[in-house]
């Protein structure tokens, strides 16, 4: 069995050394085997043009990859979660993921969502999935907006994926009536961070963006049932057993297999 967390809270915009604080501190006294965080959870999420996306960014050498890296050894946890990443002159809506044996890997969000196209460059990471060096679980990971490309956690699925980790900044309910598909249609466990609060900005223009993030992070079994959930805006860490080796024959009845059965030379894919 696998102890998965799921850590829903309100970082605070453009205050990363206070968020950085702020996640250690809610991480020290989790026990788990894997830690998911949401997107972007290090700088908040509203972000208006590429200067600021590039200003707050950072590489995968950075003090946000340090810091979770170290609690990833230390705790001997994977840890998930969202940040703005910074390559020369590009930034990317992106995913590190840090291992308990001091690796660390970034998933670029593909899929980008509405102003993220003012202020970031479409992931160019592609899908992969992460085998946890200390249980028999392998981890695949999507940001947010690519859970309404099916294609994404299929991808993620064909690579071997027994859970895929959505980190994610949700704003609508639609999310809902999808995720559970995701899970459902590939067999495998569906993990959720979202996080909560209200963000403000003033554009350039004095009239004001206020989005509001509507919580709920929740992780799916692989028939689409939610297993644990969260409040719309409280702040938690939830906690779960799952046993990844049960998503791994893809079989739902004895005659048909969800990968097997496949048609792709009838699909069109382009």
């Amino acid at each position: 069995m696998v102890n998965l967390s799921v850590v829903q809270f309100t970082p605070e915009w453009g205050a990363k050394k206070q968020n950085l604080a702020r996640i250690a501190h809610l991480l020290k006294n989790i026990r788990a085997d894997i830690i998911l965080l949401p997107e972007l959870c290090t700088t908040g999420y509203s972000f208006l043009s590429t200067g600021e996306a590039l200003h707050e960014g950072e590489d995968k050498s950075g003090e946000t990859a340090a810091l979770f890296s170290t609690i990833a050894i230390e705790q001997k946890t994977m840890i998930i979660a969202g940040f703005a990443e910074k390559d020369g002159d590009k930034t990317y809506n992106s995913a590190l993921i840090a291992s308990p044996d001091g690796s660390v890997n970034v998933y670029r969000k593909t899929h980008l969502f509405y102003k993220e196209k003012l202020c970031f460059e479409p992931g160019n990471s592609g899908f992969f999935v992460v085998d946890h060096p200390l249980i028999d679980c392998r981890v695949g990971v999507m940001v947010c907006n690519d859970w309404r490309y099916p294609e994404a956690a299929r991808s993620l699925t064909l690579l071997g994926a027994d859970i895929i980790a959505c980190p994610c900044n949700l704003v609508s309910n639609v999310w809902g009536i999808a995720m559970p598909a995701r899970a459902l249609e590939n067999k495998v466990f569906v993990a959720v961070a979202n996080r909560c609060g209200t963000e403000i900005r003033t554009l350039d223009d004095g009239s004001e963006q206020s989005l509001t993030f509507n919580g709920g992070s929740v992780v799916y079994d692989f028939n689409g049932t939610p297993l644990i959930r969260a409040g719309k805006d409280e702040e938690t860490a939830l906690q779960v057993n799952i046993d990844p080796l049960s998503t791994r024959d893809k079989s739902f009845n004895a005659h048909n297999n969800l990968l097997n059965d496949r048609r792709p030379d009838l699909y069109l894919l382009d």
